[in-house]
Order: structure tokens, then C-alpha cells, then sequence
């Protein structure tokens, strides 16, 4: 019973079938009625023909007293046989009651007795000759009629009950089907259709994204059950698409904040990487942005020196004074915003400690402080590390271009040196070398003309040396005054042209910052010496430079149509060429001087360039784990 109360399925089923057997029922009662009043129109019928057939034997016997012969008694004999037959027929016995004292049986059994013992004796004895009364035959005649007629009527009436029964039955079971079905309907619309309405409400308005709406659903069935758990399941998802919504938005603000910071970054880059040396005017403003977007700060930046294996402060934001090791107080970048930021109400906050290194190279740390109790979110962190990656990326490159600086700067003081030294020093020890040989001669007292002749190499020593001391004023005023070796080499084929009175054609074929400074002054001053031998010895008419890069070798030629070398084809042991054929040497390249087969001399330098780097490459290694410390401060 419990189980018809709680489950819909078992409810509809035992609708179904009880109006399944109330159905069944109905035929079964139907067939054993119809089968109950089988045969009870042939009892009417032969109890009809019983009437019919007493008038007959009365009628046979009237005959038979008038005619008493043979064929008439055989007559009444076969006639009252047929009554005795008919009042015996199955069809009739078979279509009385079973029961003994049923009306319909008393008839029968007084029928029976009426011919027994009335109309049968009397049959008999008309037959054996004793005479036929009139007035009692017919007494007899009427009382067995009037018994026949209460037979046929209690049979038809027996038969009418068997119909009434039957109408009275099926009506009967059409009331119960009724009300069965009733009730099924009843049970169907309340506890099926009803809440499949509310069910397929909810979830139209689940797909439209409405988790508010409720069935409300009562009872202990399976649509009830399901409609509370759908209740539930509802409100669940009402708080998790309202808890989604809500990450949603906070990534997308987190991401938007993000983006922003990036793009500080981004700006921050070009002022890190393009405002020079200043890397507190430069970063404070962008470490200010980035506190301000992140919700965190102050944030102080300190150097490592690996000298004193010390952290030495650089910056801080939000700070009252000037960091102890400021180069500059007319920067006020970290000034701006004297005020402290106020982290928490008790003034309490945590710190998180971020190397700012290249590599393996630890460049410096970094102080990040947020408010206690806060932590920080994985896309916060990656900024931070981004952060520092660029500021690391500053630092080493502001380190780098110092350092390189300070090594061009020795490059070129090892380049004038060595200029000096190959060049004017030579022609000034020479001098030295004919002055002590004048005072020798002067202490001897030599002839005049013997000294007049150290004379005249001394003049012709200080007029080399002066000549010399210019070609090296004029190229470094050309490598300083041109932005590279080309603008020097403009220049140095216009100066030349001025002093040969023709144009000295230049092809220059050459990456830009291809060579390194010393490479550059080598390859000038090969080129403007063998302009000054053109300009000396050759007599030309037409001259070319031409500087070409191809096949990793740079190949420089110096061409004129003057009168060439001598008939042997070497050239004289000019002081100029040795230092050129030293300046190849140096360069670890060859050089070559011939003739041209159109006429005139060639002068040709080829070498492999050695170009140097900025930035030297960092030994492969993994990027160094972030070590993260957290601190107190009150």
C-alpha cells in the first residue's frame, strides 16, 4: 500500500489493471450469463407445445369415444407419449434451476404430478373403454393448461431475470470502470501532467539561464522526488553560474588589469632601454603605475655588488628621502610621491622577494610588500617575474654598455697608440737618432758641409713626421666627425680629389656595423696611404676605391691609371707599403700590390672581418628558479 502511495508507475499500473479485470470480469460474468440462459427459448417452446399438445390428446380422445376404433386409441396413445416425451425433453429439465425449492422446479414437479395423476389416468381409462367424462377432462384440461401457461411464464420470466442480471452486471461494471478511470485520470493530472508541466517550465526557463524558478513539487512520488532534485539541482546551479559569473568577471578584470600592466610595461621599456643611464627616472614612474594597478606596494629595487658580495639600495617607491647611493639630486623620481603607502589598518604587511638576474648572473633583488593575509594571484606573480625579467634585461644592459664603452674607449687609445707609435714615434726617433749624430759631428768639429747634409734629413725627417701628424688628425677627425666607415671614407675621397684635381670614385658595399672600430681605422688608413702614393708617384688621371663585402671577406681596392710600377713589377721598399703590409698582417689578412693590365697600379686588401658583440652570449643554462621569501613588517 505504501508503495501504491509513493510510486506513480505503481499507481497508473494498478489503474490499468484493475480496469483490465474489472473489463475481464464484465466478459467473463457476460459469458457465463449468456451461457446460463442457453436453451431457455427451446424450453418456452416445447413448455408452449405442451399446451398445444393436451388440446390434442383432448381432442383425440373426444374423437375416439365417437369412433372408438383402433387407429384413433393408437392415435391418443402416440399423442400422449409425445406429451410424456416433451414433458421429459431435456430442453426443458435442462432449462429448469438446480435448486430444489426454486419456483420454476415446483411448477415443473407440479406440472408432472397434474398429468400423473389427473390427465394420464384419465387417458387410460378412456383407452381401455372405461368411459371419458366430459366435465372432468375438462376441469383437467384447464388446471394442466393453467400449469403450463405458469411454466412458460415463470420460464420467460426466469430468462427476462437472467437478461436483467446481465444489464444490471455490465452496469455495474461500467460504474466501476467509470470511476476506476476517474480516478486514474484524476491521479494522472494531479500527479503526472501537473508537475510534468512544472518540469518542462523549469527547464525552458533552465535554458534560458533563469535558475530562480521552482516546481515546489509535494508528495512522495517519482515526479515529486524529481522535481525537488531538480529544485536543488537548480539552486546549485543558480549559485555556481552566479559563482562562475563572478570568476568570469574577476578574470576579466584581472585580465584587463593585466593587459594594462603589460602595456606599462611595454611604454616602461622604451624609457628602461632608451632613456639612458637613469634608471631611477626611468623605472619609478612605471613601478609606481604597476603598484597602483596590482593593488601592492611600496616596491624597492637594490643592486647586488659583486665585489662586496652586497645589496646595495637604488630605488624605492613611496619614499621620503633620497636613496643613500643617489648620482643625481636634480632627479626628484623618487620624490614625486613622498607619502607611505598605507598597506593594512594595523600597518602590518608581507614581502616578496624576486632576483633580478640574467642567467645565473644575480644582478640585484627586488622588495615587493602587499597587505598581510592577501595573496597573491598567479597572473600577479607572472607580472612581477615579468617585471623583474625586464628590469634585470635594463640593468645588464645599462652594465654591458658601460663596460663596452669603457672598452671602445681603450680600443681607441690603443688605436691612437699604436698609430703614434707606427707612424710619428718611428719619424721621431729617427729625429732623435740625427740629432745625436749632429752633436757627435759638432763635437768633432766636422766640416760644415758634412753637417749641412744631417740638416737637410732632419728637415726632411720633421716635414715626414708633420706630414704624418696631420694624416693622423685628419682620420681621427674623420672617424669622429662620421657616423662610420663609410661617411670616412666619403670624406677621405673628396679630400683627395681636392688634391689630385679629378674625382676618386667610390663603390662601398658594406653591412652596416660590420667592423669594429680597429678594423675601420686599419682599412682608412690603407686606403688613404695608398691615395697619397697615387697622389705622390702615380701621375694618374682617373682613380677608384671600391670596399665590397662577399663571401664572408671584405675586399678593399685602391685602382689608378698612372704610370704603374717598375719594369720588374715589384714594388719599392716605400716605408709607406710596409706599414700597410703591417696593417694586413695585423688584420690577419693578404695584401697585394700590381699592376693593372688597362694600365696603373692596384692595391688590394682582403681579410675576414671579426665583428664585435654588445652583448656576449650567456653560457646555456635554465632560467633561475624564483625564490620567494616572505617577511613582516609592523
Amino acid at each position: 500500500m505504501k508503495l501504491l502511495q509513493r510510486s506513480l508507475v505503481a499507481r497508473i499500473s494498478a489503474s490499468l489493471l484493475a480496469i483490465s479485470a474489472l473489463a475481464l470480469v464484465s466478459i467473463v460474468v457476460t459469458m457465463v450469463v449468456a451461457n446460463g440462459s442457453r436453451g431457455d427459448a427451446a424450453a418456452i417452446n416445447v413448455a408452449g407445445s405442451l399446451r398445444m399438445n393436451t388440446y390434442q390428446i383432448v381432442a383425440a380422445l373426444q374423437r375416439y369415444e365417437r369412433q372408438p376404433e383402433a387407429a384413433q386409441r393408437e392415435r391418443v396413445q402416440a399423442l400422449a407419449e409425445r406429451f410424456r416425451e416433451r414433458l421429459a425433453s431435456p430442453r426443458l429439465t435442462q432449462a429448469l434451476p438446480e435448486a430444489v425449492d426454486h419456483p420454476l422446479r415446483e411448477q415443473y414437479r407440479l406440472l408432472q404430478a397434474r398429468w400423473d395423476e389427473a390427465l394420464a389416468p384419465q387417458v387410460t381409462r378412456a383407452i381401455a373403454g372405461g368411459g371419458l367424462e366430459v366435465d372432468a377432462l375438462r376441469q383437467t384440461l384447464d388446471g394442466l393448461v393453467g400449469d403450463i401457461d405458469q411454466l412458460v411464464t415463470r420460464l420467460e420470466q426466469n430468462s427476462e431475470a437472467k437478461i436483467h442480471l446481465l444489464s444490471v452486471l455490465q452496469i455495474l461494471f461500467l460504474v466501476l470502470t467509470a470511476v476506476v478511470v476517474a480516478i486514474a485520470l484524476y491521479d494522472i493530472r494531479h500527479n503526472l501532467v501537473a508537475p510534468l508541466h512544472q518540469l518542462v517550465v523549469l527547464a525552458r526557463e533552465a535554458g534560458r539561464r533563469n535558475f530562480h524558478y521552482r516546481t515546489r513539487l509535494k508528495g512522495s512520488d517519482e515526479l515529486a522526488l524529481l522535481g525537488r532534485t531538480l529544485d536543488t539541482m537548480s539552486g546549485e546551479l543558480a549559485a555556481s553560474y552566479a559563482e562562475l559569473e563572478a570568476r568570469v568577471s574577476r578574470k576579466k578584470q584581472e585580465l584587463e588589469r593585466s593587459n594594462r600592466v603589460m602595456q606599462v610595461l611595454h611604454d616602461g621599456s622604451r624609457a628602461l632601454y632608451g632613456g639612458g643611464n637613469d634608471l631611477c627616472a626611468s623605472a619609478a614612474p612605471m613601478l609606481r603605475r604597476i603598484e597602483e594597478l596590482l593593488e601592492i606596494g611600496p616596491i624597492r629595487l637594490s643592486l647586488h655588488d659583486p665585489f662586496d658580495d652586497r645589496e646595495v639600495p637604488i630605488m624605492a617607491t613611496h619614499s621620503r628621502s633620497r636613496p643613500t647611493y643617489c648620482r643625481d639630486h636634480d632627479c626628484h623620481a623618487c620624490l614625486l610621491d613622498p607619502e607611505p603607502l598605507e598597506l593594512s589598518e594595523d600597518g602590518k604587511a608581507e614581502c616578496l622577494l624576486l632576483p633580478v638576474s640574467v642567467g645565473a648572473t644575480l644582478l640585484g633583488t627586488l622588495e615587493v610588500w602587499y597587505p598581510e593575509g592577501r595573496e597573491l594571484t598567479d597572473s600577479t606573480r607572472r607580472l612581477l617575474n615579468a617585471l623583474t625579467d625586464q628590469l634585470a634585461t635594463a640593468v645588464y644592459l645599462q652594465r654591458r654598455i658601460e663596460e663596452q664603452q669603457q672598452v671602445t674607449l681603450m680600443n681607441e687609445r690603443t688605436i691612437i697608440a699604436r698609430e703614434l707609435h707606427d707612424s710619428l714615434a718611428q719619424s721621431l726617433s729617427y729625429l732623435k737618432m740625427q740629432v745625436a749624430r749632429l752633436e757627435r759631428m759638432q763635437a768633432r768639429e766636422m766640416p760644415r758641409e758634412a753637417q749641412t747634409a744631417v740638416f737637410g734629413e732632419l728637415r726632411t725627417g720633421l716635414d715626414s713626421a708633420y706630414r704624418q701628424l696631420r694624416e693622423l688628425l685628419t682620420t681621427f677627425r674623420l672617424k669622429l666627425e662620421g657616423p662610420g666607415l663609410q661617411s670616412a671614407m666619403r670624406q677621405t675621397t673628396e679630400e683627395f680629389a681636392e688634391r689630385l684635381g679629378f674625382k676618386v670614385e667610390l663603390f662601398f658595399d658594406v653591412p652596416p656595423h660590420l667592423l669594429n672600430p680597429n678594423e675601420e681605422i686599419h682599412v682608412l688608413q690603407v686606403v688613404r696611404e695608398a691615395l697619397a702614393n697615387i697622389h705622390k708617384h702615380a701621375q694618374a688621371h682617373w682613380a677608384a676605391v671600391t670596399v665590397r663585402f662577399q663571401q664572408a671577406r671584405l675586399h678593399v681596392m685602391v685602382e689608378d691609371d698612372g704610370i704603374g710600377l717598375p719594369a720588374d713589377g715589384s714594388p719599392p721598399m716605400h716605408y709607406g707599403l710596409v706599414i700597410m703590409r703591417d696593417r694586413a698582417d695585423t688584420l690577419g689578412g693578404e695584401f697585394e700590390v700590381r699592376n693593372r693590365q688597362a694600365g696603373g697600379t692596384l692595391v688590394e686588401l682582403a681579410f675576414s672581418p671579426q665583428t664585435a658583440r654588445l652583448i656576449a652570449q650567456q653560457p646555456a643554462s635554465g632560467p633561475e628558479t624564483i625564490a620567494l621569501q616572505h617577511g613582516h613588517r609592523d
